[in-house]
């Protein structure tokens, strides 16, 4: 099954990495103790020695900012996810966490619940997509899911469960309203949600939900959410949930599920309810977030981006297939792109062997075939990122995704391999400087405004490796619908992610600007460049092919065969 930015990847699918090694050496002190247990539960493992690798265990980026989040809760060090690359494993981590302890960089306040004023303000994210709104240009940030489920379902256990994950979380219950000219967050009481089934026929299943997906909120009505249940037959249903993004995000739909099965398990079987309380709420963020974010700790943070992106270019300038409208109409569509298993599993072993993520390696790549279609050795493109460097956001749903600015410099025909130790320490660079939003960096360094383009970067990669799990209900088989997203936030956006059959991709673009044979095309180049630097990382970026061998055939011999005597009296343009 292709991957869609609505079809996450399921983690179990994946092969279980083998966490028994040979070296294997137990905890020696309390310290080492702790950081084992830390990193066996994030690793969803029964143990670690302190000698196994971190990554070789199958740790990523994500992984190891949610470790560095539970070292600080559980041991009061601030661990910056760099300094796990060089030191991962607990043997190697154990001595540099005093040092850490002292150096304290950012000296973050620990989030806990706070003093609610009378107005609440929006986090830094919420009050980018809460301008957006302003300017009508909100349509595209709407994150619909549906599930088919067949068997006996209980409605009233359904409706229970979402009712109480909606008293649950504050955040299912906010509205947006004006104050003096700037958005706040409203918080309604608790409401019951009504399952009352519609009935549809199979064929029209899908228009429902694409229908649904696509009929706009109102941020100062609210709610913010939709639920909606169509029964297909006695026994089959789809149960359909559309959130606006200024109440969730990608994690937040791992949340959601889990929540659904957790409590329905529970209601159809008569119980209550299993979950514990939430620790804080995101409005406890949003607080939190804007009162140690500010003068000397934000300007320390800014200064960093301001070098990063000093003198960075305006716009990414590939050819598109038709002009670039004055103001994007937000129409998408996209495309799988895939990469078999043997070459997935060529990929990591090289990122292990260059100290790098998986995920480095295919960004270094597409950033490769950037460079070569628009002609641009300097390149930005955005990556989004959790932004739940807490512990106690992890449970919460809410709009927390943060996106970072990953600029490149492709100058001088580097080889891969030197390439992707650029984007390493450039990607480890952003982790340790994501505390500022986005938002905040717009705002700051305020680029040219272009209504027709968005600033700083125009193409996003986005690797899927947020934790979901297998979604189960009692009694019922639950099958994952993939909707179609029909809009797009940027001219280019790929999506990717680990599957049991290797990497599965998707290429969301513009139609106000690609073609999908173009699309097509850029996502086969991506896989050639791949196949060329798994093959052999030391070849310099002039030396990797795009092209595949049917491309060359046509390009040297199909035109070539039909070339033709033209007059020499003439000029190209003339004729």
């Amino acid at each position: 099954m292709p991957l869609t930015p609505n079809n996450k990847v399921d983690r179990q699918a994946l092969p279980a990495p083998n966490f028994i090694s040979e070296r294997y050496r137990a905890p020696r002190s309390p310290q080492e103790q702790t950081l084992t247990e830390l990193a066996a539960e994030v690793l969803g493992l029964p143990r670690v020695g302190i000698d196994d690798n971190f990554f070789e265990l199958g740790g990523h980026s994500l992984l190891a900012m949610r470790f560095a989040a539970r070292v600080q809760q559980a041991l009061g060090a601030e661990l910056p996810v760099r300094a796990l690359f060089e030191a991962p494993t607990i043997a190697e981590l154990t001595p540099r966490l005093d040092a850490l302890r002292q150096s304290r960089d950012l000296d973050i306040p620990a989030l806990t619940t706070q003093t609610r004023p009378t107005i609440l303000p929006l986090s830094f994210a919420q009050e980018r997509l809460w301008f957006l709104e302003q300017l009508g240009q909100g349509a595209a940030y709407q994150i619909p899911i549906a599930m088919r489920l067949t068997g006996k379902l209980d409605v009233a256990a359904l409706a229970a469960a979402l009712s109480e994950i909606v008293q649950r979380h504050e955040t299912l219950r906010t509205r947006f309203e004006t104050h003096e000219g700037d958005g706040v967050q409203v918080v309604n009481p608790p409401w019951t949600v009504e399952l009352i089934p519609h009935e549809v026929a199979e064929h029209d299943v899908m228009h429902f939900l694409l229908a649904a997906a696509q009929q706009p909120f109102d941020l100062t009505a609210g709610p913010l959410v939709r639920f909606a249940l169509l029964r297909l037959a006695p026994d089959t249903h789809v149960l359909s949930v559309i959130l606006h993004h200024i109440i969730s995000d990608g994690w937040s739909l791992g949340v959601l599920t889990r929540e659904i099965q957790a409590l329905y398990t529970a209601f159809s079987q008569k119980q209550g309810s299993p979950l514990p309380e939430l620790p804080i709420q995101y409005a406890d963020y949003a607080l939190w977030q804007r009162a140690w974010l500010k003068d000397e700790a934000l300007e320390r943070e800014l200064n960093y981006w301001r070098k990063q992106l000093a003198g960075a270019p305006a716009a990414l300038e590939l050819p598109t297939d038709r002009p670039r409208p004055a103001v994007p109409s937000g129409r998408g569509h996209g495309l799988a792109v895939h990469v078999p298993a043997a070459l997935a599993a060529q990929l990591k072993a090289l990122a292990q062997r260059e100290g790098a993520t998986l995920y480095m390696t295919l960004l270094a790549a597409f950033q490769v075939v950037l460079s070569r279609w628009s002609g641009q050795d300097d390149i930005v493109v955005g990556s989004p990122i959790a932004g739940r460097t807490q512990v106690q956001t992890e449970a919460l749903i809410g709009f927390f995704i943060n996106t970072l600015a990953l600029r490149t410099d492709l100058s001088g025909n580097p080889r891969f391999n030197e390439l992707l130790a650029q984007v390493r320490e450039t990607t480890l660079g952003a982790y340790a400087h994501q505390a500022v939003p986005f938002e905040k960096l717009v705002e700051v360094l305020q680029p040219v405004r272009d209504l027709s383009r968005q600033p700083i970067f125009q193409v996003m990669v986005n690797g899927f490796n947020v934790p979901m799990s297998d979604f189960t209900l009692p009694g019922l088989t639950v099958e994952k619908i993939d909707l179609e997203r029909l809009s797009t936030k940027f001219d280019l956006t790929l999506y990717f992610g680990e599957t049991s059959d290797g990497i599965d991709g998707w290429l969301q673009y513009a139609t106000d600007l690609f073609d999908a044979d173009t699309i097509e095309r850029l996502g086969q180049h991506w896989v050639n460049v791949l196949e060329a630097v798994a093959a052999n990382p030391a070849q310099r970026l002039s030396e990797l092919p795009l092209l595949s061998a049917a491309e060359q055939h046509q390009l040297l011999t199909t035109w070539n065969d039909t070339a033709a005597d033209y007059p020499d009296t003439q000029t190209l343009h003339q004729l």
